[in-house]
């Protein structure tokens, strides 16, 4: 296993190192701790700050609920609850991830619950907002899996978020999420796109 696949799958033999991270949004400032086997487990990673500003700054109403698919150590949907002060859920299939997000929820004091879930496989709910930094590296059937997928658990106005590089086939995956959903690319910056779906 390398390094890299860590953040997508449990290997119980990983050492545990803690580390605290933090990270300001307007006049909120939160913590977070992360550790070996997450995603992005030194700093808060550029996309997933991209994604999460670009909705704050873009969206047109406060979601009732949301879902954070691939959370990692929880920051977008925590940062989320707190700034919209809203509900949300976590799911992601690393289990050490999902376990630091529910120690981050109680650390920032949120209102949300984290599970672990492959995909959609343990969610019956549908949600007003889908948002995923979703993970390349676990393949293109998964990006689908979370991406197209996203439409059996929104509801009807829902939108799904996502972000993902210009190298990493972005255009290409709008190409192919076209035939499900109406796309609108809301904001580029350093190769990363952020992209807001809603069902055709």
């Amino acid at each position: 296993m390398t390094p890299l696949e860590h953040y997508f799958t449990n290997n119980e033999n990983l050492k545990s190192e803690i580390k605290e991270l933090s990270y300001s949004y307007d006049n909120y400032v939160f913590s977070f701790l992360s550790d070996n086997g997450v995603f992005s487990k030194e700093r808060v990673d550029y996309g997933s700050r991209f994604l999460l500003e670009t909705y704050l700054k873009n969206h047109s109403s406060i979601p009732n609920s949301f879902l954070d698919v691939g959370c990692g150590y929880g920051l977008i949907g925590i940062v989320l609850s707190k700034v919209l002060d809203t509900n949300g859920t976590m799911i992601d299939v690393n289990k050490r991830a999902v376990h630091l997000t529910k120690r981050n929820i109680d650390l920032n004091k949120v209102n949300c619950d984290a599970l672990v879930s492959n995909v959609y496989e343990d969610i019956n709910n549908k949600f007003d907002l889908i948002i995923t930094n979703p993970p390349i590296r676990a393949g293109k059937k998964i990006l689908l899996d979370i991406l197209d997928g996203s439409k059996d658990y929104l509801t009807q106005n829902g939108e799904c978020w996502f972000v993902m590089r210009k190298d990493h086939g972005v255009k290409t995956m709008i190409k192919i999420l076209e035939n499900d959903f109406k796309c609108q690319i809301i904001d580029k910056s350093k190769g990363f796109y952020v992209v807001m779906m809603k069902i055709k």
